[in-house]
């Protein structure tokens, strides 16, 4: 890429990216009521989100064999166990990154 290309490439990035975040701003200004399905939208999204990326880590999961399902299923477990305690979600994940890490390195072995 040239250097115009480049100075092009960021100019559009950051247009665009001031563009999605002022948006909200002036769709829906102090005032004016937010419509009832982004409402929901933002209730739902969260829990899609969160589905989307335990499918997405546990993708790649064999089952044919305990040592290669197990870490990766406690590791969920705990997490959702402690985010369900605890409710601080950076605690949850650490604990059940380290939970599966842990689990990788005592089961690998077997």
């Amino acid at each position: 890429m040239t250097t115009l290309e480049i100075g092009i490439t960021v100019a559009l990035s950051a247009l665009t990216t001031a563009a999605i975040r002022f948006s909200p701003f002036l769709l829906f200004p102090n005032g004016r009521k937010v419509p009832a399905f982004v409402q929901w939208l933002g209730k739902q999204l969260p829990r899609a989100v969160m589905a989307m990326l335990v499918i997405y880590c546990l993708k790649d999961v064999s089952f044919t064999e305990a040592c290669n399902w197990l870490p990766a299923l406690l590791g969920v477990a705990v997490t959702a166990a402690v985010h369900l305690w605890k409710k601080q979600m950076i605690l949850s994940i650490s604990i059940g990154t380290i939970t599966y890490m842990v689990l990788l390195r005592v089961l690998g072995g077997l």
